[in-house]
């Protein structure tokens, strides 16, 4: 019984005996590439007859192409894989069934299609978990999709983590659909920090047509599941492995409120010097512009419609958007070279240089700024600095006269030298007048010269979507 359960934690279980124990509840649970523990957590909890019409783990891949089609990518851990599993065993259980069951029962399928940590290789372990489910009797599905990486460090741990997770998403689809955050808070119940990360997810159908998956996307960092989510121009969520992977990429880092010509020249100045590194290639590079979670809060809270502004800004100009909470440099790096050996570039102004350069800024860190610096700087990395004017004698400072403390003088000196740190030097010298609080403070007392100091696309959305507080000041 569950109060008997020492092997994992209490929860896991008394959920899905509830679920077992609810005999409108009636689906299937497919799993391929990490057993079948979902499905075992049910049948350990008791009463699993009450709920499961079917368990599945089609791991041959001619079987399982017999069953859900082939896949033209090749890809069999894949969001397309996971979506015709899921179409597949939702539309066998109601077709089979609906006639027999009684007519208050509410059918589901559960799939997850993994790859899990393997004895041959030193693979990356993730899949992608979903359920299609119904939400009253006879209603059309609703989706809920995932995106997980496993970070255990064996194959057993793995699989009990994943059938934890199963059992939370389930239930949680099942008993807290109106509440789509607390879905989400959920999702880790019973899991250890740093089992589990969860970089995607996705709500959809009838039940979930009002939900605004960027700001679900977004909670997955508030809730302590991801350190980073990622926007392709378009606006969709995407999975940041498969879009960082094997790529060069360029980051610079604001908080784009608003988007300014600044902003655009750092960009366009950055890109066209890390071209000149050796083997970038255009077609190969990625850029991102990256908003930290600290520039998106005020106090503990995220301002909703502040936070889709800015994407939707930086999606109009065609960029890729990255959320994360990483502050210090030396992370968002550690965070590309997990999916790229490729070169690194981070465009940064003058402010944000001198920070890297202060010593307090490393408060914590066992090693200092030695650490970071060790941490940031290694193979392919590099940093582009963008100028600024002083506001004491309107001096150019560049990394070129940029100024430190004595003690770190030679230290900087290396990484300048060495060319760690690079001086952009094709800037247009015409928009460093330009700040962004007072274009902010500006555009909050309506129309007026802050027009002219930020896209013409960005003027556009801000007046006639009235962003950013528009006309409120």
């Amino acid at each position: 019984m569950v109060e008997k359960d020492q092997e994992q934690g209490h929860k896991t279980l008394q959920k899905a005996l509830e679920i077992n124990l609810d005999d409108c509840k009636y689906g299937t649970i497919v799993e391929i590439g990490a057993g079948q523990e979902v499905a075992r957590n049910f049948f350990r909890a008791g009463g699993a007859a009450g709920t499961i019409a079917k368990t599945m783990s089609a791991y041959d891949m001619q079987v399982s192409d017999s069953i859900y089609g082939a896949e033209e990518s090749g890809r069999y851990v894949s969001c397309s894989r996971l979506k015709k599993m899921l179409e597949q065993e939702y539309q066998l259980v109601v077709d089979r069934l609906s006639a027999s069951r009684k007519k208050n029962t509410t059918f589901f399928a559960y799939a997850a299609t993994v790859t899990a940590k393997s004895y041959l290789r030193n693979n990356e372990c993730h899949g992608w978990v979903g359920i299609r489910l119904q939400l009253y009797p006879g209603a059309l599905p609703s989706d809920i999709i995932l995106h997980v990486r496993m970070l255990d460090s064996d194959g057993e741990a793995q699989q009990e983590a994943l059938g934890i997770l199963g059992v939370n998403l389930v239930y949680s689809a099942f008993y807290n659909f109106s509440q789509p955050k607390k879905i989400i808070e959920s999702l880790a119940d019973d899991l250890e920090q740093d089992r589990i990360e969860i970089d995607l997810i996705n709500f959809s159908g009838p039940y979930f047509e009002e939900v605004e998956n960027r700001l679900m996307n977004l909670h997955l960092i508030r809730s302590w599941l991801t350190r980073a989510i990622m926007f392709s121009p378009d606006g969709e969520v995407q999975v940041p492995s498969e879009l960082l992977y094997k790529k060069n990429i360029l980051a610079t880092r604001g908080t784009f409120k608003p988007v300014t010509n600044v902003n655009i020249d750092m960009i366009k100045c950055g890109l066209k010097k890390f071209h000149d590194v050796e083997h970038v290639e255009e077609d190969e590079t990625l850029v991102l512009a990256e908003l930290t979670m600290a520039s998106l809060t005020s106090g503990d809270k995220v301002d909703d419609a502040d936070f889709l502004a800015r994407i939707n800004m930086l999606n109009a100009l065609g960029y890729n958007v990255m959320i994360s909470d990483y502050l210090r440099y030396f992370r968002l790096r550690a965070y590309f070279r997990q999916y790229t050996q490729k070169q690194i570039g981070i465009v940064l102004g003058i402010p944000n240089l001198d920070h890297i350069f202060t010593e307090d800024y490393y408060e914590g860190l066992e090693g200092g700024i030695l650490e970071a610096f060790a941490k940031l700087f290694p193979d392919n990395t590099r940093l582009y600095i963008y100028p600024m004017r002083s506001s004491v004698n309107s001096e150019l400072i560049t990394v070129d006269n940029f100024k430190v403390t004595e003690k770190i003088y030679h230290l900087f000196q290396y990484l300048y030298l060495n060319e760690r740190m690079i001086g952009l030097d094709n800037v247009d010298e015409s928009l460093l007048e330009i700040d962004t609080q007072e274009v902010l403070t500006g555009l909050k007392k309506g129309r007026g010269d802050w027009e002219s100091k930020v896209p013409e696309v960005v003027a556009d959305m801000v007046v006639n979507h009235k962003l950013l507080g528009f006309g409120r000041g």
